[in-house]
């Protein structure tokens, strides 16, 4: 029976914790702000007001937006009732403000639209009515319940005017507020959308590669028997008179033997990919051997092409992953196809990650083929059903929590480096 993880991975809604760190500077403002607006009442306007009691309210807030920052590293996303809860927080700060200033009477009443609008745009739309209602109710609890700010006689005599000024202040600062949380927000959601694009791309290129998966290992199974049957006919033909006796068709006949095996070994290592290997279990070896090996491989396929720049200073045990080995075959098969000549392959551990790079002398990439690497059926040979060779590259190397990196030399040519995480092919 299967188990649960001890830990499910929590889901939370997209863009939340940006939209908290958003809160959290708004929250900022609001202290700043707060303060020096009770600085500019009480010693300027020489209005009095409950000092301590509204001071500490912006206190409260720089110490809830300090322990939010130290939690935030930590946080992958928050729920909404953690981003309605952290609204709530601001309306009862205002709510407790404007009750010791003056209440309904206090021209910075306006600001509650403020956090009904910022309601509106994060939360969910019945969230949303949910902080309309606690404003409303908050409004309408100082239109009767407030402590009437104490003006000085100078600004009794046309306290009108006071009102208007607060009021075309708290005007500007919502209009300067809203345009500020608007365009971040908007930014917020264009980069959700953006990352939610890359995933659903990333899901259709899986299941491309499962289909391709399932395809190459049932064409793996087909021809296993019809190779098994060459391999016997080949074997027999050793020994019939007729080659027996004619050197140039039994050298002809070891290289067909050679040819098969190498086929054989293809079939195995797709059947191996696929998890289906005939009970092998992976190669244990060490990260300067592998690298090596194929090299070497590669260098006796091209005639000396392929050339290894060794830059790996401590060796680590790997897994010869078989996978690995052969999107590592494409790359420098697709270099060779430009640079028959010369391929550098240069290998390098830098930290935790294995890194090999791949170097030609052709004509490079595209600016195009450059902004298409990893999807499928992009290639420069044109040929039908080309393409798929750097989408396996890419798709293979980010299964292993890699990345692979394709750009054009300076001094002409193409690079395509592979960063593989070493704990990926830990022995």
């Amino acid at each position: 029976m299967p188990t649960e993880p001890a830990h499910p991975r929590r889901l939370f809604p997209p863009a939340s914790a940006r939209n908290m760190a958003l809160l959290v500077q708004l929250r900022w403002m609001a202290v700043v702000g707060q303060l020096l607006t009770i600085w500019f009442v009480s010693h300027v306007l020489d209005i009095k007001l409950p000092l301590t009691q509204l001071v500490a309210i912006p206190a409260l807030l720089a110490m809830v937006n300090i322990a939010t920052h130290v939690i935030g590293p930590e946080r992958e996303g928050y729920s909404y009732v953690e981003l309605i809860g952290a609204l709530m927080l601001d309306v009862i700060a205002l709510t407790w403000q404007l009750y010791l200033s003056g209440g309904i009477t206090n021209p910075f009443t306006g600001l509650f639209l403020l956090q009904i609008a910022i309601g509106a745009i994060l939360l969910p739309p019945n969230w949303s009515w949910i902080v309309g209602a606690i404003a409303l109710m908050s409004v309408s609890l100082l239109s009767f319940r407030y402590v009437p700010m104490g003006l000085p006689h100078a600004l009794l005599v046309d306290p009108l005017q006071l009102y208007l000024a607060g009021s075309y202040v708290c005007f500007a600062l919502m209009a300067a507020l809203l345009v500020f949380f608007v365009i971040r927000i908007d930014r917020n959601r264009r980069q959700s959308d953006a990352a939610l694009a890359a995933l659903r791309q990333r899901a259709a290129e899986e299941d491309h590669i499962v289909r391709m998966g399932l395809l190459a290992s049932g064409a793996a199974h087909e021809l296993g028997t019809p190779m098994a049957t060459m391999s016997v006919l080949v074997r027999d033909w050793f020994a019939h008179p007729a080659f027996a006796h004619t050197p140039d068709l039994v050298e002809e006949l070891r290289e067909m033997e050679t040819e098969l095996a190498r086929c054989k070994s293809i079939v195995s290592g797709i059947l191996l990919s696929a998890g289906e290997a005939r009970g092998e279990n992976p190669a244990v070896t060490s990260a300067d051997m592998f690298v090596r090996d194929f090299v070497k491989e590669w260098a006796t396929r091209s005639g000396g092409a392929v050339r290894l720049v060794n830059r790996i200073d401590r060796d680590v045990p790997i897994v010869s992953d078989p996978a690995l080995r052969q999107v590592i075959g494409n790359v420098i098969d697709n270099a060779l196809d430009v640079s028959p000549d010369a391929v550098e392959v240069i290998a390098a551990i830098d930290a935790q990650t294995l890194l090999l790079t791949f170097r030609d002398r052709g004509p490079g990439f595209s600016e195009d083929m450059i902004a298409r690497i990893g999807r499928p059926y992009t290639s420069t040979k044109g040929r039908p059903g080309g393409g798929l060779g750097l989408f396996l590259v890419c798709n293979v190397v980010r299964k292993l929590g890699g990345e692979v990196d394709v750009r054009n030399r300076e001094d002409g040519g193409a690079q395509v480096q592979l960063a593989i995480p070493l704990k990926a092919l830990a022995a």
